[in-house]
C-alpha cells in the first residue's frame, strides 16, 4: 500500500461480520483514532488513547472487540465504563449497530435511574458486552448479579470526565474486581495526573495514541442546528427548503440507501434533487456534479465518501440530515459551501442524545452554533404566496395570452361569472399540485414551533403518492388520544434497506386493501413501555409506515398491536429482533399463542381497510 492510498476498514483485520455491518451503514475509511487503535486492540494489547469527543473513538474500541468476541458464550466478555447514562446508551447502541451481522449478540446498558428488576432479568439472560456507569456496575458486582469471570477487556471511556464527576475511586474498585489478565483500553480527552496514575497501575505496557484535532474555525460559514424532536425530519427539511433562500444544496446522509431514498422523496415533493454515493460509477458521479454546477440540479443528497472533492461554487447550503460520525467529517462536509470567497450556511440536524457531539463540533470549529427555529405555517404560506405572485407576473410579462383571454371571455358570457371569482377559481386549479396555503391536520398535537398552535399538513400528498402514501391519515395507538402522527419518525439509516412503502404492502397483499391482524409483543407495562415506544420502534427499525400500525393494547407483561397480516417475511424476522426499552419485541401472531384476556378485552379481530384510509372504528 502506497502513501497515497487511503487506509480502509478491510485493511485493518476486522472480522467479516463487522466489515459487513460497516459496509451496510456506509463506513469506508477509518478516522485517525480508529486506524491507530484497532490493530493493537485486535492483538490484545492494552491501549492509552488521548482523543477529544467526536473523533470516532467509540468505533475505535467497539469494532476490534466485536471482531474477537466469542458469541458462543453469553458471559460478559467486554465491560465499558462511561461517566453518564446518556453515554452508556449511546455506546450500547453503537455496539448494536456494528454487531448487526453477528448472530446471538447481546449488549446491555446498565445505569442508575433504570429499574433494577429489569436489569436483573436482562443480566440473567446473558450479554457479551456490558456498558454501564460506575455506580450501577458496582451495585451489581456487590449483589453478585454481574459476573466478570470470563471478562476479556475493560474500556474506560472519557476517563477524565469520570475523574471530574468523582468516579475515579469507583473505577479503580471495579478494576480491582476484574480478572488480572484482562485487556484494558483507556480513552481520555486530557491526561491529568490522577488518570496517568490509574493508567500506570492498571495498564500493562500500553500502546500510547494521541490524536490532535486538526479542525479550525470556518469564518465564512454561518452554522445552525435543529434539535430533532416532535416534527418528522423530512417535514422539517422540507420546511427549511421552502423558506431558505438557496442556490445549490448538498444534503449529507449516513448511508447509500438513505441517499437514494431521500433524493426520491424530495423529487416527489417538487425539488430538483439527485443522489450521489459510492455505488455510482465515476462517469455517473461526474455527470451528476456537472448538473449541479450548471443549474440543472439544485439539491445533491450525498454520502461522505461520494462527496469528497466536490467543488461547486453555487453550493450555498450544506445540510447535515444525519449527524457525521466525528468532528473532522463535519468540517469536511461544511467545507463544500463558502467556496470561491462566497458566504455559506451549514445546518445540522441533531438528536437529543447527540448533543455531546454537537458540543464537540462547536469546540473543534471554535464557533458557537445558532439554534434554528423551524419556519412556521405563516412563513411557509407567505413564501408560497410570494412565489405564486412572481409566477403570475412572469406569465403576464411573457404575453401570448390572447387565446386564454378569449377562453375566459367565453366562460364569463356563458356562465355570467364574476371575473374576480373566476380568477380565484383558476388560481385554486393551478395550485393543486402544491397547495399555496398549508392546511391544519385535524387531530394533530399543537406544535410549540408553529405560531398558529397546530402542526400543519404540508400539502404534497398528490406529488408524493408516486412513492409513498399521504401523511394525512394518522396511525392509531392504544386507547390514547395521542395522535400517532406525532409518534412517527424517519427510519434510521442503518435500517433503511428494510423500509416498506404502502404500495409494497399492498402488493404483498395482492390488492388495494391491507389486512390488519393482531400480533403479540413480549413487552408491556412492566417494562415501562408506551404506545409511542412501540410505534417508534416498528416505524424506525422495520421501516413500516405508521399508518399501517393499528390499535395497540398494553398489558402488564405483553402487548398486542395490529399490523399487516401478510407483511414481507424479512420484515417479520427483523421485528423479532427489534428491542424496546432494551427488551426484544419477540413478535408473533396472536393466533399462534393467544394472550390471556383482561379487563381491556381481547385483541381486535383482523379487518380490511383500503390503503390510505385506515381509520379507527368508533
Amino acid at each position: 500500500m502506497t502513501d497515497s492510498t487511503p487506509l480502509l476498514f478491510p485493511d485493518l483485520g476486522l472480522s467479516a461480520p463487522v466489515l459487513s455491518a460497516l459496509k451496510r451503514i456506509g463506513y469506508e475509511q477509518p478516522t485517525p483514532i480508529q486506524a491507530q487503535s484497532i490493530p493493537p486492540l485486535l492483538d490484545g494489547q492494552d491501549l492509552l488513547g488521548t482523543a477529544q469527543t467526536g473523533t470516532g473513538k467509540t468505533a475505535a474500541f467497539a469494532l476490534p472487540l466485536l471482531s474477537t468476541l466469542d458469541v458462543g458464550s453469553t458471559d460478559p466478555q467486554v465491560l465499558v465504563l462511561t461517566p453518564t447514562r446518556e453515554l452508556a446508551i449511546q455506546v450500547a447502541e453503537a455496539f448494536q449497530t456494528y454487531a448487526s451481522a453477528i448472530k446471538r449478540f447481546h449488549v446491555l446498558p446498565i445505569y442508575g435511574g433504570q429499574s433494577m428488576g429489569i436489569q436483573l432479568r436482562q443480566l440473567s439472560r446473558g450479554a457479551q458486552v456490558i456498558v454501564g456507569t460506575p455506580g450501577r456496575v458496582m451495585d451489581h458486582l456487590r449483589r453478585g448479579t454481574l459476573k466478570l469471570d470470563a471478562l476479556k477487556t475493560v474500556v474506560l471511556d472519557e476517563a477524565d470526565e469520570m475523574l471530574r464527576m468523582g468516579f475515579i475511586d469507583d473505577v479503580q474498585w471495579i478494576l480491582d474486581h476484574t480478572p488480572p489478565e484482562r485487556q484494558v483500553a483507556l480513552f481520555s480527552a486530557t491526561m491529568p495526573a490522577a488518570i496517568r496514575k490509574v493508567a500506570d497501575k492498571y495498564l500493562k505496557s500500553p500502546v500510547r495514541i494521541q490524536i490532535e484535532s486538526k479542525t479550525s474555525t470556518v469564518e465564512s460559514i454561518e452554522q445552525k442546528y435543529w434539535v430533532v424532536s416532535g416534527t418528522d425530519k423530512l417535514d422539517a427539511l422540507t420546511r427549511i427548503l421552502e423558506v431558505e433562500e438557496f442556490d445549490g444544496i448538498i444534503i449529507f446522509v449516513r448511508t447509500k440507501t438513505s441517499s437514494v431514498e431521500l433524493a426520491d422523496r424530495l423529487e416527489a415533493r417538487g425539488h430538483s434533487a439527485a443522489a450521489i454515493n459510492g455505488d455510482m460509477t465515476q462517469a455517473m458521479r461526474e455527470s451528476t456534479i456537472a448538473k449541479l454546477k450548471n443549474g440543472k440540479l439544485d439539491i445533491l443528497v450525498a454520502t461522505d465518501v461520494a462527496a469528497r472533492g466536490i467543488d461547486v461554487a453555487r453550493v450555498s447550503h450544506v445540510i447535515n440530515y444525519d449527524i457525521p460520525s466525528d468532528t473532522e467529517a463535519y468540517v469536511h462536509r461544511i467545507g463544500r459551501t463558502a467556496r470561491a470567497g462566497r458566504a455559506g450556511t451549514a445546518i445540522l440536524f441533531v438528536a437529543p442524545r447527540e448533543r455531546r457531539l454537537l458540543g464537540a463540533i462547536e469546540k473543534a470549529t471554535r464557533q458557537k452554533m445558532t439554534a434554528l427555529e423551524l419556519p412556521s405555517r405563516e412563513q411557509v404560506n407567505r413564501k408560497r404566496v410570494e412565489q405564486f405572485k412572481v409566477g403570475i407576473t412572469e406569465v403576464l410579462a411573457a404575453g401570448e395570452l390572447e387565446l386564454f383571454e378569449a377562453l375566459v371571455d367565453e366562460y364569463v358570457q356563458e356562465h355570467g361569472t364574476d371575473t374576480r371569482k373566476l380568477a380565484a377559481a383558476l388560481a385554486l386549479l393551478a395550485q393543486k399540485e402544491l397547495p399555496i396555503f398549508v392546511r391544519d391536520v385535524p387531530g394533530r398535537k399543537p406544535s410549540s414551533r408553529d405560531a398558529s398552535g397546530s402542526e400543519p399538513e404540508w400539502g404534497w400528498a398528490k406529488a408524493e403518492s408516486k412513492t409513498a402514501p399521504s401523511r394525512k391519515t394518522p396511525a392509531r395507538s392504544s386507547d390514547s388520544s395521542t395522535p400517532a402522527a406525532s409518534l412517527s419518525r424517519e427510519p434510521r439509516p442503518t435500517r433503511a434497506a428494510s423500509r416498506v412503502s404502502a404500495s409494497e404492502v399492498a402488493r404483498e397483499v395482492g390488492s388495494d386493501e391491507v389486512v390488519l391482524e393482531s400480533y403479540r409483543l413480549a413487552v408491556g407495562h412492566d417494562h415501562k413501555v408506551t404506545p409511542g415506544d412501540i410505534v417508534g420502534a416498528i416505524a424506525n427499525e422495520a421501516g413500516l409506515q405508521s399508518k399501517y400500525i393499528g390499535r395497540i393494547r398494553l398489558f402488564d407483561t405483553y402487548s398486542t398491536v395490529e399490523l399487516p397480516g401478510d407483511m414481507p417475511k424479512e420484515i417479520y424476522q427483523l421485528l423479532k429482533k427489534v428491542r424496546v426499552r432494551n427488551v426484544a419485541l419477540g413478535i408473533e401472531k396472536a393466533t399462534a399463542g393467544p394472550p390471556k384476556r383482561s379487563s381491556s378485552g381481547p385483541p381486535a379481530k383482523p379487518r380490511k381497510k383500503p390503503v390510505g384510509t385506515l381509520k379507527r372504528k368508533t
